[in-house]
């Protein structure tokens, strides 16, 4: 083909005019956009505080059913981070989900440490704080045990109570549980291997992990998609009003992240991390064992395919050494925050979450609630 320079020069100048055009409508559009992403809504379904201890709040929501399943449901949200991943807008909500699903809600919403707190520990978490908001559940709605669901680190909380309390938890469920670490659990457990890493060294300086040391560490998990690709998305799709939402609220939250307690951090990092103490049924806490064996309830691991954060590989395992011997995988086709907000995993994956649960839960009829809130709306 013969080159022809006016051609060129006119298809340049096309492409040049093309993209002014574009910038304008953009800068035009770039203020109003501005100004919506400042002032986003983010966990919109309603809740109340109903029991307060320390920093922690544990959150009751509103049903969303006439009739709810007898047996309640409490989510243990990871140390990090701020749970409203799990109810971003309505349309991409897991609480919402599981609400229109007739189950009885009530979460665990951590809030930031301060200095004051970083000696507590994993058995401060386990044996203190989860076995009182489980505690405050049952005497709310009179069942003897709850749906225990864990998220992340909080994933492996909840499976060290239930091993410590297995009469009082009905099922147990792992949302990306970091539980099983003999070399398959992904970027960060390599980056955490003893080899490398020493976590005391971390907690020397503050005390606590700063919020903004963890956000750096999970940003450098992928650099150029983080620090660059995400902003020129954005920038190409200006135009759609519902995708700057969504982008607004993935932002703030990423931004709005909550340290750890130094202690609890070091004891994760070095037994359940380093050691994969949990997984091999040698975790102490407080010198008193935690046996997996005594897992005997019915677990569901729910994992993300391409989660490169908590892998299915740091999961699923888990499945194998329990006592239970019902056990089931739901793998969404997502990443690790892809499990939570993705219109996928809401449309086919979370309603089957609901149904699994359902089955274990007992009749449906009127929640009794029994204990008097300690705050008001949250």
């Amino acid at each position: 083909m013969v080159f022809n320079p006016l051609a060129a020069s006119l298809d340049a100048g096309t492409a040049a005019l093309e993209a002014l055009t574009d910038a304008t409508r953009k800068g035009q559009v770039l203020p109003e956009r501005l100004g919506e992403m400042a002032t986003v809504d983010v966990g919109q379904t309603p809740a109340e505080v109903v029991y307060e201890e320390n920093k922690l709040e544990l959150l009751h929501y509103e049903p969303r059913t006439a009739e709810q399943y007898d047996t309640p449901m409490l989510v243990v949200w990871s140390l990090i981070n701020r749970p409203y991943i799990l109810d971003l807008q309505p349309d991409r909500s897991v609480v919402r989900r599981l609400l229109e699903g007739g189950h009885d809600i009530y979460m665990i919403r951590w809030n930031e440490p301060s200095r004051l707190d970083q000696h507590l520990g994993m058995a401060d978490y386990v044996d203190r704080y989860i076995a009182n908001c489980v505690d405050a559940v049952r005497e709310r709605s009179g069942a003897e045990a709850v749906n225990l669901v864990g998220y992340c680190i909080g994933g492996a909380l909840t499976a060290m109570y239930a091993a410590r309390n297995p009469e009082k938890v009905n099922t147990l469920g792992q949302i990306a549980g970091t539980l099983c670490f003999e070399g398959d659990g992904g970027v960060l457990e390599l980056w955490g291997a003893d080899a490398y890493f020493d976590p005391e060294s971390v907690v020397d300086v503050s005390g606590n992990v700063p919020a903004d040391l963890l956000a750096g560490m999970f940003e450098m998990m992928d650099p150029v998609r983080n620090t660059v690709s995400k902003y020129v998305t954005l920038y190409e799709r200006l135009d759609d009003a519902d995708f700057v939402a969504n982008f607004a609220r993935m932002e703030r939250w990423l931004d709005e992240g909550v340290g750890v307690a130094g202690t609890t951090y070091v004891e994760f990092m070095e037994t359940v991390y380093q050691d994969d103490r949990l997984r091999r049924n040698e975790l102490e806490l407080d010198g008193r064992p935690v046996d997996v064996g005594n897992i005997d309830m019915p677990v569901l691991q729910i994992v993300g395919e391409y989660d490169d954060l908590v892998p299915p590989e740091a999961s699923v395992p888990f499945n194998h050494v329990v006592g239970s011997d019902e056990t089931e995988i739901i793998e969404f086709p997502t990443g690790h925050i892809g499990i939570s907000v993705s219109s996928s995993a809401h449309e086919a994956y979370w309603p089957r979450v609901a149904e699994w649960f359902a089955q274990y839960s007992g009749e449906r009829g009127t929640p009794v609630a029994t204990g008097q809130d300690d705050a008001g709306q949250s």
